[in-house]
């Protein structure tokens, strides 16, 4: 209620600030809006979404995931090429900066709430916003995403491998779907200067969490139940401690990791009989199986981007810190689910 509160009076303000961005919509993404929250629901992810029409894309490096957005000629957005670097490329350093000082402002005018713009993460894509709600803080992540009508890049060609899983139909249909670009500067880039934008998936795997059977009736009020969000919990709930515990050690990791490894577990073992909502236990097991698995060869790839891969090799140590920490907590029976 208070983040809905909150951003219900940002929106009007950043529409009519800045005629940049009068056309932003917002979006519900993340754990919450999945429902696989798993601890207290304080942290919120909502994406501002701007349409944008005629953008070229171009890929920045060899991940497939990173992009420069030039306009083709004649853009209908005329108010967003002062948003333009020197060599023309939309830069989403100056959007998000822009986007920042109005947000900035606009908290000072929100009353019974008290709203604070936390200082800006390096490399973050997100404007993150604390309200103030005792005992706890609420964290808000405030996301700019492009919506782009363009097909999707070639680099996303070979994802999305859910024929045997949710269908070829519902493949066809995601595909059809808008591409969204969020402001994310690349690591990789020699000279960083804030002109990447890398792609969003997250409507296309909320809508794959929320229809998550291989038959349609799945986990409905009167249809079978399957553990598939179940084991996902528990394997977020598991990292999410083990950071706690070594935050140093493991801040390489984040929710994705399992998310992504969770849907091609999807993708391996396709029906819901896969899932039997009795089988938790062994549906959980074979499931961070497949994560060791991952961790221990270094490579889980993208789900939507198959080249693009999330566990490099440069991170072999971190890789192998968390699986030993994992297979610890598997051989003694999960201490730290009891703690």
């Amino acid at each position: 209620g208070l983040v809905n509160q909150v951003v219900s009076q940002l929106i009007p303000a950043i529409r009519s600030k800045d005629d940049g961005f009068s056309s932003v919509e917002r979006l519900g993404a993340g754990s919450y809006y999945e429902h696989v929250k798993i601890s207290e629901p304080n942290e919120f992810d909502i994406m501002l979404v701007m349409p944008v029409t005629r953008l070229q894309l171009d890929e920045s490096d060899d991940t497939g995931a990173y992009y420069y957005l030039t306009f083709k000629r004649n853009p209908k957005e005329k108010h967003l090429l002062k948003f333009l670097d020197e060599d023309g490329k939309l830069s989403a350093l100056k959007m998000l900066q822009a986007l920042r000082e109005i947000i900035k402002q606009e908290v000072k005018n929100i009353k019974n709430v008290e709203v604070t713009v936390k200082r800006k993460k390096a490399g973050s894509p997100a404007i993150t916003l604390q309200i103030k709600n005792p005992p706890a803080d609420i964290s808000v992540d405030i996301i700019l995403t492009l919506e782009v009508q363009h097909s999707w890049p070639p680099s996303t060609r070979d994802g999305l491998k859910i024929e045997q899983w949710l269908g070829r139909k519902v493949r066809g249909d995601f595909r059809n779907k808008s591409l969204y670009l969020v402001a994310k500067q690349n690591k990789k880039e020699k000279m960083p200067r804030g002109n990447t934008w890398r792609l969003s998936f997250s409507h296309i795997e909320k809508a794959m969490l929320n229809n998550h059977g291989s038959s349609k009736t799945c986990c409905e009020a009167d249809g079978p139940k399957c553990c598939r969000k179940g084991c996902l919990k528990l394997l977020k709930y598991l990292l999410e401690q083990l950071k706690m515990k070594h935050t140093k050690e493991l801040e390489k990791f984040c929710s994705y990791h399992v998310k992504t490894a969770f849907f091609h577990s999807c993708v391996t073992w396709p029906d819901d009989t896969d899932w039997h909502w009795g089988d938790l236990e062994h549906c959980f097991q074979r499931y961070l199986g497949y994560f060791l698995d991952c961790l221990q060869k270094s490579q889980l790839p993208h789900f939507f981007i198959p080249q693009y891969n999330l566990l490099s090799l440069e991170d072999k140590a971190s890789n192998d810190f968390l699986s030993r920490q994992i297979n610890k907590q598997l051989n003694n029976g999960f201490p730290i689910f009891q703690e």
